[in-house]
């Protein structure tokens, strides 16, 4: 049996798990800073696109699957490629801000 962690406290209880995640953040802004604002404008793009094909592609497999034995399960499968849309559109946004960032650099 391990014994309890002593360094958390209530106001911080997670400092083990908080540092790490700092410096991981830290590491991939500053990463992308130093990347080539054509290149964040591409990704920006990619994800653009990919939100478009995440609700495109959640009406279809609602769609097709509609009708057979499982319409819960194609119902809760056009749901879970659904939910995709808004992560894609939200890191286009970030590639768009970052490379707007770099270029001004």
């Amino acid at each position: 049996m391990r014994a309890p962690r002593t360094d958390c406290s209530f106001e911080n209880p997670t400092p083990h798990l908080i540092m790490p995640i700092k410096e991981i953040a830290s590491a991939a802004n500053e990463s992308l800073k130093q990347t080539d604002p054509k290149t964040l404008r591409v990704f920006g793009d990619v994800c653009f696109i990919c939100g478009f094909a995440s609700i495109i592609g959640s009406i279809l497999a609602w769609g097709l699957k509609k009708g057979t034995d499982d319409d819960a399960k194609a119902e809760r499968l056009g749901i879970f490629i659904g939910l995709w849309s808004p992560t894609f559109f939200i890191l286009s946004n970030r590639f768009e801000r970052y490379a707007d960032r770099s270029e001004k650099a």
